[in-house]
């Protein structure tokens, strides 16, 4: 592409440094800016800005939230006694888009892929044991993709976990094997949820 402005390519390349978005693409939204009052564009990118400044995580599940703990851990209506894992946050909000989960969560903040150099240690996997040591937590519901890493980081945490007397469980297979969560749909989703399986059955039967 060329650009009559150097102020536009700069805009350009950055709103294409942003993921799924080309330079086409990224060229549209920012001509659609420059079309705009002046007064929004500024409180868009002041939203952006304090969101990237001010956003936390929350020291209990290490999902986003505004402040130290999130909106979840700290409702006294979301049973406390049931914890699901999740590998990231965008797996919080597909599973609360289903609404049919009112427990808790802990974020691993990815899965183990040694492939990928991402080992337990880079986890948030030793934060979720001292939960369990310290929480009145009975179930604890593995909702990671369907994925041979998925299936390790099930395997690794489970093993962690056996000297405490907790109930393991993963979601049932509605998901397909290699599919990713985030992009399940709701009623799918939602199932695999309700029809959950022991962990020690789903390790026996593969998958």
């Amino acid at each position: 592409m060329i650009f009559s402005s150097t102020l536009l390519e700069n805009a350009v390349t950055q709103f294409a440094r942003l993921p799924g978005i080309g330079k086409k693409t990224a060229l549209r939204l920012v001509l659609h800016l420059i079309k705009q009052d002046a007064v929004e564009v500024n409180r868009f990118s002041e939203i952006i800005a304090t969101m990237r400044n001010e956003i936390k995580f929350c020291a209990r599940c290490y999902n986003i939230s505004d402040t130290d703990l999130c909106n979840i851990c700290s409702n006294s209506m979301r049973k406390q006694e049931m914890l699901c894992v999740v590998e990231n946050i965008r797996d919080v909000i597909a599973i609360e888009s289903t609404q049919q989960f009112n427990g808790i969560y802990h974020v691993l903040g990815g899965i183990i892929s040694p492939l990928d150099g991402i080992g337990p240690g880079q986890l948030t996997i030793d934060a979720l044991v001292e939960r369990i040591t310290k929480e009145s937590i009975e179930e604890i519901i593995f909702a990671l993709s369907p994925t041979i890493q998925g299936d390790t980081t099930i395997y690794y945490i489970s093993k962690k976990l056996k000297p405490h007397p907790v109930k393991i469980t993963t979601i049932a297979r509605g998901i397909a094997f290699g599919g990713e969560l985030e992009y399940a749909d709701e009623m799918t989703l939602a199932k695999s949820i309700s029809n959950r399986i022991p962990v020690e059955n789903f390790m026996v039967s593969g998958h």
